[in-house]
């Protein structure tokens, strides 16, 4: 299913948002991600699609609020890189904010799966949406009872500079396929 700004709850929630807070609600969309994007061409595409993405996001209720880098732990093992990383993307959430993971154990959704899920997101009235990329050891399991949704990008292992350009692209599309923007063909 397809959410638009047509959808009853969505202008309840907008109208119930712009009212308390003065303004047009929107929600802001984070992404989180263990190691730093050098600069060069994948730095280039992701940004290129996150400006696509922050241009076209809030007419139908999304924006970007920040991508937060952190360096990957120096910790000697692997269990203590992890909690060392999850503990940083707990201090970079936001009070009461949604969580998704991007994780090899996750669930495959295609780009119209992930349209609707951001859709149900905005729609449920729920302010913050953080995306987690993690380090090259992967997420702490601690993270997986806290998330909202577990995604993966394929059963392939990609490199997390490849993750951000995915990610980024895939929240463009989204943000076309929910506004009926002819990007996304089938």
């Amino acid at each position: 299913m397809i959410f638009s700004l047509n959808r009853p709850r969505f202008q309840e929630v907008c109208n119930a948002r712009s009212s308390a807070d003065g303004d047009d609600w929107v929600m802001r969309i984070g992404l989180f991600a263990v190691g730093r994007l050098k600069a060069g061409p994948e730095k280039d595409l992701a940004a290129r699609y996150l400006d696509r993405f922050a241009k076209a996001g809030p007419a139908i209720g999304l924006e970007l609020s920040r991508v937060v880098e952190v360096n990957e732990s120096r910790a000697s093992n692997s269990d203590t890189r992890k909690r060392d990383e999850a503990a940083q993307l707990e201090k970079a959430l936001a009070d009461g904010s949604l969580l998704v993971l991007l994780d090899e154990h996750g669930k495959a959704l295609d780009s119209e799966g992930f349209a609707s899920l951001l859709g149900t997101f905005r729609d449920s009235g729920k302010r913050d949406l953080m995306i987690a990329i993690g380090g090259a050891d992967g997420l702490d399991p601690s993270l997986h009872s806290r998330a909202d949704a577990v995604l993966n990008l394929g059963k392939m292992t990609w490199p997390h500079q490849l993750v951000r350009i995915l990610i980024a692209e895939q929240l463009y599309r989204a943000v076309t396929i929910l506004s009926g923007h002819p990007y996304h063909r089938v």
